[in-house]
């Protein structure tokens, strides 16, 4: 098919006159719809029906797809005109290098193009590798990121990139001609000469940075620091050297810092090692100290357990000692009692009854030394027994009537059926002391609440007066020996009962807890651990 378009001189033109392949393409159909003489020729058919009934449609090898041809088109369409190099398959098989171009138009209605072939020749292929390798090489050296500056033998400029002239500050046009030591003056102590002719004796490819930093100098008078790395090319006979100059600003300023951090933590560690010898230093003169303190501490403790335990053993021995002869003072009294007559009688009585309760107040502090003794040398101990707790109880209460004041009374509430097994000894001087400071620090006609309760092994035991009551800063101090609250020192008594409760309490397992204010009253709560009567 041939489009009816055509003129008879473009006919012609294409078939007798064109030495090169020409011929009309037509997409739809995939293949040409004509072709020239010369193109006949030159992909070696025997005639252009030939050519055109070629059931391989291939001009390229290896050959092109549709969707290559397609996309080919697509580009010329855009362009108005593409060119391509291939290797073009002759009719023979055999493969020549050729450079196509395809060139669309319309004929009526429907899209051709029109493919023009023509056989390179070896000088043709190598000017045009040439003309690549030259772009190729103006695309490298144009859009480089490093500075590149060519120079001849005499150390003169005569290439350098855009980039090299933004790094040194001149438009790149303006650093052709230009000495080298311009841009570098200060380069290897201004020995420039001497350097470039040894390199030029020995050209040598040198490494980025090999030796030191320079200093780059700009065109406005600034400097800044480079590395600088050096090759070489000879060009008709002619050496050629070629700078890469990299501006290392960053870098530079960076290892400065990273510099200025060593040394800010060089500081930093030698005012620390020095912060802790100090503190070192001082640890050891406290230690030492504290060792001191400590050896008198350990003296003094032994001192304080010797001077304890001669307290002791004095408070037994003079309790000892003051037991005897106080037996005979109320010997004595009750002998003056009997044989008291005549009319003084009333009063030799009353003065015996004064002996009495002397001696007997005597005993009792007495009593309470020694069972203090007793309790530090340890020869205390608690044995668990089987006991009724109400008539315990009510024993004891019997026990402290003669203790009573005027129209005081003792009320108990036993809440503990059966037997329980505990240290009936203990517990009964637990209550006395109990009961015996309750009416102590009552007033007349108060009334003293026990109460007892005895529930899952446990034995809770209430002694509450109206007393003058403690206050709170001496219940701290309270079972401490010898300790008195200051609103009862008036009131005969030694210290001493509370803590020997305590130390009773720890020998069965209790505790004590104390409840007090002042001008109402006291409410000692003791609890005990038991053992069940049937375990024994």
């Amino acid at each position: 098919m041939r489009p009816g378009s055509s003129s008879s001189v473009l006919t012609e033109l294409l078939y007798t006159q064109a030495k090169e392949f020409l011929g009309i393409y037509d997409p739809a159909q995939g293949w040409f719809t004509q072709v020239n003489p010369a193109g006949v020729r030159l992909l070696g058919y025997p005639s252009e029906e030939v050519f055109l009934a070629d059931p391989d449609h291939s001009l390229r090898q290896p050959p092109w797809s549709a969707d290559q041809w397609q996309a080919l088109g697509e580009q010329a369409r855009r362009e108005g005109h593409r060119a391509v190099e291939a290797d073009i398959r002759r009719h023979t098989g055999e493969a020549f290098s050729a450079y196509l171009e395809l060139t669309p138009f319309q004929d009526g209605e429907q899209a051709f193009f029109l493919i023009q072939i023509t056989e390179q020749s070896r000088l043709q292929q190598a000017e045009r590798a040439l003309a690549h390798s030259v772009r190729r090489f103006e695309a490298v050296f144009t859009n480089a990121t490093i500075g590149i500056i060519v120079c001849n033998r005499a150390g003169d400029i005569v290439s350098a990139n855009e980039l090299a002239g933004q790094q040194f500050g001149y438009p790149a046009a303006e650093l052709l001609g230009q000495r080298i030591e311009v841009l570098v003056p200060n380069a290897a102590g201004r020995h420039h000469q001497q350097l470039r002719e040894s390199f030029n004796a020995h050209p040598q490819v040198r490494g980025m940075g090999q030796h030191r930093v320079l200093r780059g100098q700009r065109q406005d008078g600034t400097d800044f620091p480079v590395e600088v790395s050096l090759s070489y090319f000879h060009l008709d006979e002619e050496l050629y050297v070629v700078a890469y100059v990299l501006d290392v600003t960053a870098k530079h300023d960076a290892a400065q810092e990273l510099g200025d951090q060593h040394q800010r933590v060089a500081r930093l560690n030698a005012d620390l090692e020095q912060k802790v010898a100090d503190r070192t230093h001082a640890l050891m003169i406290t230690l030492a100290q504290l060792e001191k303190r400590g050896q008198e501490l350990t003296q003094a403790l032994a001192a304080e357990q010797e001077l304890g335990e001669m307290k002791s053993r004095f408070v037994s021995m003079a309790s000892h000692e003051f037991r005897t002869p106080l037996t005979g003072v109320l010997t004595s009294a009750e002998l003056i009692a009997d044989y008291a007559q005549g009319p003084q009688k009333d009063k030799q009585l009353k003065h015996v009854a004064r002996i009495r309760s002397s001696v007997k107040h005597l005993n009792d502090i007495l009593e309470e030394f020694l069972s203090v003794g007793r309790i530090e040398e340890g020869r205390v101990e608690a044995t668990p027994a089987t006991l009724d707790m109400a008539a315990l109880l009510g024993e004891t209460v019997v026990d402290v009537q003669g203790l009573l004041k005027a129209g005081q009374r003792i009320e108990c509430e036993a809440g503990c059926a059966g037997l329980i097994r505990l240290d009936a000894s203990l517990l009964r001087k637990i209550l006395v002391n109990l009961l015996s400071n309750a009416i102590k620090y009552s007033g007349d006609h108060s009334v003293i609440l026990v109460r007892a309760n005895c529930q899952d092994c446990q034995l809770t035991l209430h002694v509450q007066d109206q007393g003058v009551g403690i206050s709170q800063e001496d219940q701290e101090h309270l079972f401490e020996r010898f300790f008195r609250a200051r609103n009862v020192s008036t009131v005969p008594g030694t210290g001493l009962g509370l803590y020997i409760i305590a130390k009773y309490l720890e020998l069965m397992g209790g505790t004590i807890a104390l409840h007090s204010a002042l001008n109402v009253g006291t409410t000692v709560t003791i609890t005990i651990p038991y053992e069940d009567h049937s375990a024994d």
